[in-house]
């Protein structure tokens, strides 16, 4: 293994080329990386980028230490198949970021006793905000885990769990965490409209708002409850918002829905990884 390992991505959709673009812009070598992707423009604009391009994800696997597969879940198990064999002769190190699928899945898909890392990352990747969970499977070495995690950090933050299933609890919080967000601005955006504001003026003050809170919470040393109640002054405007929010049962309508979509996460899994 080099400084640099050779990277390889089997799909070059959108994630990819995000985690691409990070890892370039904070200098790794682009004549590192290889993509596979049948799309011949996508491979054009990586190509132009000084990366190798092919459309034969065998010759990509053959070519590199770490793989990373970045194709939809209902096609991976057809494109682990086909370089199952590559994968046995080459031994790379396998990062998943397709949703839902286990580790012992793309384990056996890939002829067995391969080493697996997979990752759920979220949308905020794209611009380099990403929040990615990783998971490893017993025959990841320590280095390559270190190279996962380097992988996954040129989008943002990159953390371990020790268990396969909590993957589905990540799911839960930060993979669909970012449409919630969405939702809370789409509600504020509508309400300050209707409090007399003009859309643009609502949306910019909404979304500053949101981007200050996230630095805020993300910046301080105390916990997002502390800071909410530093900002809830007693018999404030804060506060008659805050008591509506709680009367109306958000706290326990956001446990419900994550729980809901921690279920599906584990109801996919069961789907995506039959034989």
């Amino acid at each position: 293994m080099t400084s640099h390992p050779v990277l390889a991505f089997i799909g070059a959709g959108n994630m990819a080329r995000a985690i691409i673009g990070g890892l370039i812009s904070n200098g790794y070598p682009a004549d590192h990386i290889w993509a596979s992707e049948p799309d011949l423009s996508r491979l054009a604009d990586l190509a132009a980028q000084g990366l190798h391009t092919t459309s034969d994800n065998n010759l990509a696997v053959a070519s590199a230490d770490l793989v990373v597969l970045a194709v939809k879940p209902q096609v991976l198990k057809s494109v682990a198949q086909d370089i199952a064999e590559s994968t046995q002769t080459h031994k790379p190190l396998i990062v998943s970021i397709a949703a839902g699928i286990l580790s012992s899945s793309i384990d056996q898909w890939l002829g067995g006793n391969v080493a697996i890392v997979r990752c759920m990352p979220n949308t905020p990747a794209l611009v380099q905000t990403g929040a990615s969970a990783l998971y490893a499977n017993p025959q990841v070495s320590a280095e390559q885990r270190l190279q996962a995690e380097t992988v996954m950090q040129a989008t943002g933050i990159a953390i371990w769990v020790e268990q396969e299933s909590q993957l589905d609890a990540v799911t839960a919080v930060s993979g669909s965490g970012p449409a919630y967000y969405f939702l809370v601005m789409e509600s504020m955006i509508e309400a300050g409209k209707k409090l007399g504001l003009s859309e643009d003026t609502a949306t910019q003050l909404t979304l500053q708002t949101a981007l200050g809170a996230a630095k805020m919470a993300a910046s301080s040393d105390v916990d997002p409850a502390e800071l909410r109640r530093r900002v809830t002054s007693p018999k404030g405007t804060t506060e008659q918002a805050i008591l509506r929010f709680i009367e109306g049962g958000l706290p326990d309508l956001f446990d419900t829905a994550m729980q809901a979509c921690n279920d599906r996460s584990v109801e996919l899994s069961d789907e995506l990884g039959k034989d």
